[in-house]
């Protein structure tokens, strides 16, 4: 079993930057990699990027491949980050991240997810 807990989520105003957090606690040995995604009121949850246990190799979907967002992890504590700049309105969204199972062209078989955090980012 995996436990994430994503943190650092708060209200923004628009061209500000926030840092996520995601806390990955359990059976360290059952994942292989951890995926960030969104979901904003009304839409499909979206994937935005995943890293490689570790560190090193990471992946961005198209459309956070431009440099906003930054996936990262400390490599020891466990913990994943999720630097986003430059925040727009439209990035407002719960922001999810999840434990993947398997890597194959960025993480997959996500079998553990967090909870959530809000991101509200005003104009």
């Amino acid at each position: 079993q995996v436990q994430l807990v994503e943190s650092g989520g708060a209200p923004v105003q628009a061209g500000g930057s926030l840092r996520l957090s995601c806390a990955v606690s359990g059976n360290i040995a059952s994942y292989t990699c951890v995926g960030w995604f969104r979901q904003a009121p009304g839409k499909e949850r979206e994937g935005v990027a995943s890293i490689y246990r570790g560190g090193g190799t990471r992946t961005y979907s198209p459309d956070f491949a431009k440099g906003r967002f930054t996936i990262s992890t400390d490599g020891v504590e466990n913990t994943v980050y999720l630097q986003m700049n430059s925040l727009k309105a439209e990035d407002t969204a719960m922001y999810y991240c999840a434990a993947g199972a398997r890597w194959s062209w960025g993480c997959a078989d996500y079998q553990y997810w967090g909870q959530g955090i809000q991101v509200t980012v005003s104009s």
